[in-house]
């Protein structure tokens, strides 16, 4: 049998940490900011842990973890 491949849109989205959660970057932070308060920037920053329901769908794209 051939191997399984990881999606590459996955892999440079996800992380998986120890844990067994999965974190992720928030979008709508690339372009057109001009628009975008600074108080809606600024909470755009760092990375947040997605839901439960999704970790799932997220395992499946990534066969190797």
């Amino acid at each position: 049998m051939p191997k399984m491949k990881t999606k590459s849109s996955a892999k440079k989205r996800f992380k998986f940490l120890g844990n067994g959660k999965v974190k992720r970057t928030h979008s709508h932070l690339r372009h057109i900011l001009t628009k975008k308060t600074t108080k809606q920037k600024r909470k755009l920053r760092g990375t947040s842990i997605i839901s439960p329901t999704d970790v799932k769908r997220v395992r499946a794209m990534m066969p190797t973890r």
